[in-house]
């Protein structure tokens, strides 16, 4: 989207504000910043911006939700209080008619997943640079960044090696740790906490899981899916449920209700070593209607026909039961039914975050204050080597954080992109008026 600059051309302190990230956060940090004067110099390690904006939208963009508030805050669970503070100034409805300043309309789906009309993600992001550009921006591609010293000196690693610069504020929107390839790879969690700085463990979030299928059923039903079957579960003494869809893959489970659910699971699989979810196969029909319709004969016909043209069952959902029960148990009408509408699924461990679409974890908001930027540190606290080190003295410029890179989660459906934009935002127009304000000073 811009060509790369010249590593060894940038200063040794630059005009105001750098951001350090070029996915929808940094470049929203971008934006904001500008409408309120500042210069921006804004890095990208990859050599464009966008990347992972782009494969998000390769099926259709998901760029919010038309859920209303507060159920839209509260799909980002524990920290929907927070984020609740970010929707206030930036909600899925600003994102819209943002959008639509690009001469881009959205509609909301069946889903109530919200979509460009033509479904793309790249219109939308190159007139966002081109405007970015036309209002000043500087970017700065192949510029990945490899630590800040305690004065506030970034380093970075460019093709012609590296270089360090300095600006009067910094904002970081690196990404969490999903989706290396794209530059999301978490390398920055090493070197922030070296600086002092709270970090919660990156850990995979919109994930799927291992079970542990025996080889014939991984063989031959790996890829297929799993529609429409309804999620059982347990929280503390209360009954769930969830219906939607599901693939199964060759070590697993993955899939839009499967990632719905991924923190649960993931907080299961933590404290008990394993999370039991259960799937009704057959959420169109009843436990006795099923009883009944299994019970008739089967004359000639294998367990496994009989099966299917009884129940309604697919090839997938048929090869399930004969996980779950094997052939024996296939010869009991009852277990078979209370099976098709309860069957069992231990899951064992989340897929490793670099094939999760999102994750969980990053820069706690603790160690922030409400507009993103870093904290002091607590001086009634008991002194750590680096606590002090990212606030060395007044010279030292502030920081701040946004995008995935902060520690909150949410399900896919829009819910992480429209999360995305609105700290970017606060944490851009923070920047700002901290850089405005040092000026005046």
């Amino acid at each position: 989207m811009s060509a790369p600059h010249s590593a060894l051309s940038l200063p040794e302190t630059l005009p105001a504000l750098a951001i350090v990230g070029g996915g929808p956060a940094g470049l929203m940090a971008a934006q904001a910043a500008r409408a309120l004067g500042v210069e921006v110099d804004l890095f990208e390690a990859k050599g464009s911006v966008g990347r992972k904006f782009l494969i998000a939208g390769k099926g259709g963009l998901n760029l919010t939700h038309g859920e209303p508030r507060p159920a839209f805050d509260a799909r980002y669970g524990g920290r929907a209080a927070q984020i609740a503070r970010w929707l206030d100034r930036f909600d899925a409805d600003a994102l819209r008619e943002w959008a639509r300043g690009f001469g881009v309309e959205t509609y909301v789906g069946s889903s109530g997943r919200v979509f460009p009309l033509d479904r793309k993600a790249a219109p939308l992001l190159r007139g966002w640079v081109r405007r970015l550009r036309e209002d000043g921006v500087r970017f700065h591609v192949q510029h990945r960044c490899i630590g800040i010293d305690a004065d506030g000196t970034l380093r970075f690693a460019t093709p012609e090696g590296e270089v360090r610069t300095r600006a009067r504020a910094c904002v970081f929107a690196l990404g969490g740790g999903s989706w290396p390839e794209l530059g999301s790879d978490g390398a920055w969690v090493e070197w922030l906490r070296e600086r002092g700085l709270d970090i919660a463990a990156l850990q995979p979030s919109n994930c799927g899981f291992d079970i542990g299928w025996s080889e014939h059923f991984a063989q031959r039903h790996a890829g297929a899916p799993l529609k429409p079957v309804v999620a059982h579960w347990r929280e503390g003494d209360v009954e769930r449920s969830l219906q939607g869809e599901c693939v199964a893959t060759a070590t697993g489970i993955e899939g839009s209700l499967i990632y719905a659910l991924s923190a649960r699971l993931r907080e299961a699989i933590a404290a008990d070593g394993e999370a039991l979810l259960h799937l009704d196969l057959a959420p169109g029909r009843e436990l006795e209607r099923l009883q009944r319709d299994f019970a008739r004969p089967r004359g000639g016909r294998s367990v496994g026909e009989h099966l299917r043209r009884q129940t309604g069952l697919d090839a997938v959902k048929a090869a399930l039961m004969f996980e779950a029960l094997g052939k024996d148990g296939l010869n009991d009408a009852a277990t078979v039914a209370r099976t098709i509408k309860r069957l069992p699924l231990r899951l064992l461990r989340a897929r490793p975050i670099a094939e999760a679409i999102s994750s969980a974890g990053g820069v706690r908001l603790e160690a922030l204050d409400d507009s993103l930027r870093a904290k002091a540190p607590d001086a009634s606290l008991p002194a750590k080597t680096s606590d002090a080190s990212l606030h060395a003295g007044a010279s030292a410029p502030p920081l701040f954080f946004a995008g995935e890179m902060l520690d909150w989660e949410a399900p896919t459906g829009g819910y992480l992109l429209t999360a995305c934009f609105a700290s970017g935002l606060i944490a851009g127009e923070a920047a700002a008026r901290a850089v405005l304000d040092g000026a005046a000073e």
